[in-house]
Parts: structure tokens; sequence; C-alpha cells
């Protein structure tokens, strides 16, 4: 990195950023309160208003959302006239998943080959760290030159949209002209990257049911239609042979014409086993960026330690759809429901619930805060541009406020690089690449002041 007076500043701050991350981590902030501690998210929200406080923000506010979680407001004045920023990341995690998995534990921060481990260091505890990187820095090099407002999802990960119908009762407390989304990440570590287009989601609970009750497969099997075996064939209606995303009536032959994923450096980062084909056609930006992709999250069933020679009389799973711009997740969950329906076989009793849904997004690049953004990318990593990409994850807040705020320009940045392996075990961050973004970060408030 060039040196610079704001560069040099963020690098000096990186021991206190580790310090705060580490404290940050330690949470069990995962806003599945059946599973984990309300109290723990409430914790992890406390410290990022402490943090706000701390920093000179005003109006510093824990937001009871309509979802049963907080988010967490503050407000920092800039000078008179200035514009206004609003930035954005979220506190609550995915579940660590097999802690066993781990090799080191999930909820603290450890350093192992130059990346700090954690659940939530890169998604996105560490979009949090970052905003007040950047704002530090620039507080120690002349002042922050517009308004900011900072925005903490308490429930980002669940999908259950408390902090959008918050938004939408509240609509001047997110106003801004521009709104920095801290939540995605760079095509590749040093690859200064924002993103253009996030698919949208849906999250169906499905349930088959056959049987009064367990029957003794000796006795029964045979003749008596087994649950679970139902819910297996309608799972696998859901792909084609060559695991093409197949839903009656979705289209699934979108191409993407930015930024290409080369198939090989996608089996690396993805970790595919050797031998193993990858699903699909078409380009791997066509399938993972502009395409529908299903995903069975789970399935309840009875465990293979313990299982009884039985005939299932009920079995469940949790179904995951991702849906790209141009296709609405209203109309794609009617059409999941639909082929679920129809595709269950024997006559079972099957039945849906909607568990969480957001809308795909899509950008304006030709915004000046783009411009911004590629002239302080193009400081904060030198003899780099700044690329376009999508993201085959959903952030829900950003359609509500495109919505709501149809004059704001909204770039996606983050830490979510592929090596960071959000939502998986081992999830990490790179401490370059939160320096990096931090000190780009810091830059764009500055040009974006001036613009």
């Amino acid at each position: 990195m060039s040196s610079n007076p704001v560069a040099e500043t963020v690098a000096s701050l990186m021991p206190r950023a580790r310090a705060e991350l580490t404290e940050l981590v330690a949470f069990k902030s995962v806003a599945d309160f059946d599973q984990f501690p309300k109290s723990e998210s409430e914790a992890a929200a406390r410290w990022v208003a402490d943090a706000l406080t701390a920093e000179g923000f005003e109006d510093v506010a824990l937001l009871d959302t309509p979802d049963g979680t907080q988010s967490v407001y503050g407000y920092l004045p800039g000078p008179a006239g200035a514009k206004t920023v609003l930035l954005y990341a979220h506190y609550d995690v995915q579940p660590p998943l097999d802690e066993a998995g781990w090799t080191t534990p999930p909820f603290e921060l450890t350093e192992r080959d130059g990346r700090w481990y954690g659940r939530g260091a890169a998604d996105c505890k560490g979009g949090v760290i970052m905003h007040l990187l950047a704002l530090r820095a620039l507080k120690a090099n002349g002042g922050v030159p517009v308004h900011v407002k900072f925005i903490a999802e308490g429930s980002e990960e669940q999908g259950t949209g408390g902090l959008e119908r918050y938004a939408e009762a509240h609509p001047g407390l997110l106003d801004a002209n521009a709104i920095v989304i801290g939540d995605a990440g760079n095509f590749r570590t040093g690859l200064p990257t924002v993103t253009a287009t996030l698919r949208g989601m849906t999250m169906l609970r499905v349930q088959v049911d056959t049987l009064e009750g367990n029957l003794h497969s000796g006795q029964f099997g045979g003749a008596a239609p087994d649950a679970l075996s139902a819910l297996i064939r309608v799972l696998d209606s859901l792909r084609a042979k060559d695991g093409t995303t197949t839903i009656d009536g979705l289209t699934p032959d979108a191409s993407w014409d930015g930024l290409q994923y080369d198939e090989e450096q996608f089996r690396k980062d993805a970790k595919v086993l050797d031998g193993v084909d990858l699903i699909g056609d078409g380009t791997v930006a066509d399938r993972i960026w502009a395409r529908p992709a299903v995903t069975v999250l789970g399935i309840d069933c009875p465990p293979v330690v313990g299982a009884t020679p039985s005939v299932q009389a009920s079995a469940r799973a949790l179904v995951s759809l991702r849906v790209p711009p141009g296709i609405d997740t209203d109309e794609a969950t009617k059409l999941l429901r639909a082929h679920l329906e129809t595709h269950t076989p024997w006559g079972a009793r099957v039945s849906t619930e909607r568990i969480g849904q957001g809308q795909p997004f899509s950008a304006d690049t030709t915004s000046p805060a783009y411009a911004a953004m590629a002239d302080a990318m193009a400081v904060a990593y030198p003899g780099q541009e700044m690329q376009y990409a999508g993201q085959g994850g959903s952030i829900p807040l950003c359609n509500t406020l495109a919505a709501l705020y149809p004059h704001a320009e909204i770039l996606l940045i983050g830490l979510s690089e592929p090596e960071a392996q959000i939502h998986a075990v081992n999830e990490s961050v790179s401490p370059q690449e939160l320096e990096r973004l931090s000190v780009a970060e810091a830059l764009f408030l500055r040009n974006y002041a001036a613009s």
C-alpha cells in the first residue's frame, strides 16, 4: 500500500482492531434464540453501542425490531452542509455448525497462517471493525468530512426482516446520500471489488406425512408409504441430472456478462474434492450470480446411530432458493411451493412454511459514489483497478433501502473473499484485507465529500 497518512494511521490501529474483534467474536450472537441465548446477542449489541458512543456518535440507540432482535444505531455529525453516508454491518452470525470441525474454537479469535479465525470474523463483525477503523483514521487526519449514520443489524443471517420492517416504519432514520454495505467481499484477496448484484433468497420448511405413526419395516415395509423416502424423492426433483436447479416455471439459463470466475480457481476456492464434478452448466459466474440455485440445508430424520427398523411416518427438510436479479422472490416462492406439492409422490401429505425471504438486488454502478470508491481503492490497492462482481448471497436490507431512498447510491464492499469461508467451519478474515478496505473506505468518504 502506498504511504499516506490515512494508511499509516490504519496500520497503527491494527493491534487495537484485533483486540476489539476478539471481544466481538466472543459473543455467541446467533439470532436463533431456540438454540443460542438471547443474552449473547444483546451483549454484542451493547458492545457496538458502547463503541459508537466512545467514537462520539450521538443518538446511539438499541432499536427493538419486530422480529425480537436489536439493531444498533448512531449518528456522527459532520461539517455543516455535508453529505450523509450510512455505514451498515451486522453483528449476528451463523451458527458454528460442527464445533469439532473447527481447528480452533469458533468463538475465540485465533491467528493462524496470517489469518484471524473465528465465527463472524469476516461475516460481519469484521465489517463493524472496518467502519470504526475508517472513521478513526479520518478523525486523526483532519476529521470526518460527512455526516455518518451507522447501523448494525442483529438478525441478517436469519432473514427474518426485523431491520427492514423497522426502517419502513421509521423512513427517515436511515436516509442518506450514499450507503456503504460492509457485508460483501473482494473477488479474491488483494483484488478490490464492489458487488454489483445480489441474489435474493427464500427459505421453506417442507414436511411430508404419510402415516399416523412409525411402523415396523419388517411387518409393513414394501406397502406402507415411507415419508422419508417421499421427501427424498421430492427433494431430488429440484435438480436435473447435471445438478442444474429445476423448479417448474423458473428459468435456469440466464448469463453473467461481467467479471468471470475461472473454473479451476472456483474448484480451489470451494475446496471441491478431486474427481468430483461441479454442478450445472454455463460459466461459473452464470451459475453463482445470474441463475437460481436450490440447496437442501437440513433434513429432520432419525440419525444413523440408534436408528430402528421403522417405516417413517413424517420427515422434514429446510430448503433454500437463491433468486437472481430479474426474478421476483415472491413469485419464486410460489413456484417452489407448487413444485414441492406437485412432485411429492404417493399422495403423501405435504406442507410448507416460509422461514425467511429477501429480494435480489442490482446496484447503479454509474453513480458518482462508484467513481469515488474506484479512486479510493486504487490508492488502498496499488496497481489494481476496482472490479465489479456479483454475489450469490443475499442482503435483504439492500432492496428495502433502495425502495425507501431511491436517490441514495448503494455500494457493497467487505471482507468475505473466498478464503474467508463464511458460513462454514473455520471462518476467517485476512487482516491485510481489513486494513486495506478500511483505508479504502476512509478515502472514499473523503472523495465522496468532495464530489
